[in-house]
């Protein structure tokens, strides 16, 4: 596996990065306009995604860079709840719901995947 100089290059960053612009334009739609308290915690999940990798990378140890990848992997699960709430709602529509959820899980699945190799790499 290649060296990253900067976490802008991951591409678990660069997935949960479009994510979050995903949960912020689905945000935007006027049924959300009237539950602040959904709209406002769905947001806060899809940031904590990439701002945890991008933190943990930032960090010079490998154990803390560990940790922030479980911080983001634990908002990922919170983000599909969030969003099956939304669906549940009909604030999304079950396309979009499928979709997103899809993308939470491949992030989620990748950043496992990245623990683990960082847990094993000397």
């Amino acid at each position: 596996m290649a060296t990253f100089d900067r976490f802008e290059e991951l591409e678990v960053w660069k997935l949960s990065m479009e994510l979050c612009i995903n949960i912020y334009e689905l945000t935007n739609a006027d049924v959300f306009s009237k539950d602040y308290a959904l709209k406002d915690q769905i947001r806060k999940s899809a940031i904590s995604v990439p701002s945890n990798i991008s933190e943990g990378f930032e960090r010079d140890a490998k154990k803390q860079f560990i940790y922030f990848l479980v911080i983001s992997k634990g908002s990922c699960g919170e983000l599909r709840t969030q969003l099956k709430i939304a669906e549940k709602l009909k604030y999304v529509s079950e396309t979009n719901f499928i979709a997103l959820n899809e993308k939470c899980i491949s992030v989620s699945k990748q950043l496992s995947g990245f623990i683990n190799y960082l847990k094993n790499k000397n």
